[in-house]
């Protein structure tokens, strides 16, 4: 199948080789000149594991393509994916104007029938401005379907090539064929593909992510609850994790969520609610408790150094939201760094991969280490903000010679308390006893 994917962010990009790995021509638009040629000669601007490996793959045997010309990609294409950035407006709602500025060229050049996908996050209603957009000029049929991706960063071709369920919102008959010819073979194992009306389907990934960021948010309530009482948050996970009803993911304590899609949704979700007079109290609340969950420690850093960070240097480990990625987008290390450096801390950094995309934010305020042990030279303390596996079995005796203090705050509980004890750090973490 001929399949045009236009935009070649995290999305278009994931979604284009992954397509063009199951046999179909793809076609990528993006506007970006220097990004397309880029991508022509076979780099790829985001970290993504595995995604090397199919990209090059498909480059090769020539059924994966660059352009910056609409008119040129769409060419004989049956399925045409909207893969573009919906950021959040000054109030939290998405804003659509490049994905109806791309529906607005469709509807100049498209020269047959063909299925208009939006693949980006949107607002419900979203697909009908879109259809009417392109209906303002198109002078052939076409449907407008809701296929909302639900890629994690880090593990995002495996979710592609292995969904666990494929949402297809549509109502065209004919429209639902293709959709199911094309993701057939993503589902072999039996996997669902559920369809459903185009509005559902765009409600469906708000609600996905929503529930998820309440999910952590609950359990990073909970771990507060366990400092005050004396409780250990990791006997709690495990708790209530073996309860089929609620399940063992997404229980981890920590310092926030971040990323490119929870915090967006769950604020647009709020605002969609807002916009149809609906107070969606407990999404306001998600967001006031991961706004301060992502610092939690820095007064604690504060407390441990006598109230005054002047002149003190905070190692910091992790800069990506997650592992696995180089996406910094809301990410808890930024806010982390922010506040080190407003109350007069040096920063001595190191991530695996995120430490160009944080150079081009905060330039030359931050000292970016050559490994996780650079960071640590000179330095009074460690901050850990990201749970990249390299972090997990350090060598701690020389974690300790490096060290001024034996001072290590996690924010993502990657030891445990009776290790550090014994180690005699002083250890804190969330939602545990700390060890000092």
């Amino acid at each position: 199948m001929n399949i045009t994917v236009v935009g070649t962010g995290y999305v278009g990009l994931v979604t284009g080789t992954c397509f063009a790995e199951t046999g179909n021509n793809v076609t990528c638009v993006d506007i970006d000149e220097k990004k397309v040629e880029s991508l022509r000669n076979g780099k790829i601007p985001i970290y993504e594991p595995g995604l090397d490996v199919i990209f090059d793959r498909n480059i090769e045997q020539n059924r994966l393509h660059f352009t910056t010309d609409l008119e040129e990609g769409i060419k004989g294409a049956k399925v045409i994916f909207l893969a573009l950035p919906t950021p959040p407006g000054e109030d939290g709602s998405a804003d659509l104007q490049y994905v109806l500025k791309v529906a607005d060229d469709l509807g100049e050049l498209l020269q047959e029938y063909a299925v208009i996908v939006d693949k980006s996050t949107v607002p419900v209603g979203t697909a009908e401005k879109v259809h009417a957009k392109i209906a303002e000029k198109a002078k052939v049929d076409f449907d407008v379907v809701s296929n909302p991706e639900f890629l994690r960063e880090g593990v995002a071709v495996e979710d592609f090539m292995k969904p666990d369920r494929v949402v297809i919102g549509t109502r065209s008959d004919r429209a639902r064929k293709i959709m199911e010819t094309l993701y057939a073979p993503l589902v072999r194992q039996g996997n669902p593909i559920i369809f459903m009306d185009e509005r559902s389907a765009e409600l469906t990934k708000y609600a996905a992510n929503s529930f998820l960021a309440t999910k952590i948010t609950f359990m990073n309530e909970i771990a507060n609850m366990c400092e005050l009482l004396g409780a250990d948050v990791d006997a709690v996970r495990r708790g209530i994790g073996t309860d089929t009803r609620i399940g063992r993911r997404f229980l981890f304590a920590g310092i926030g969520y971040g990323g490119s899609c929870f915090p967006k949704d769950v604020q647009a979700l709020a605002k969609s609610a807002e916009q149809v007079k609906y107070d969606f109290r407990i999404l306001k609340s998600v967001m006031d408790v991961n706004d301060e969950q992502k610092v939690k420690l820095i007064p604690r850093i504060k407390e441990y150094f006598g109230g005054d960070l002047n002149g003190r240097t905070i190692a910091l480990w992790g800069l990506a939201f997650k592992p696995n990625t180089d996406d910094i987008r809301e990410a808890p290390a930024l806010y982390n760094i922010d506040l080190l450096l407003e109350a007069g801390a040096t920063v001595r950094a190191y991530d695996p991969e995120a430490m160009d995309n944080v150079r081009n934010r905060v330039g030359d305020k931050v000292y970016f280490a050559k490994d996780a042990y650079d960071a640590l030279e000179g330095a009074d303390a460690l901050l850990i903000a990201t749970e990249w596996p390299v972090f997990r079995t350090p060598d701690f005796e020389r974690i300790e010679s490096s060290l001024k203090s034996k001072a290590i705050f996690d924010g993502r509980n990657l030891y445990s308390v009776e290790e550090m004890e014994d180690l005699g750090f002083d250890y804190f973490s969330i939602g545990r006893a700390n060890v000092n």
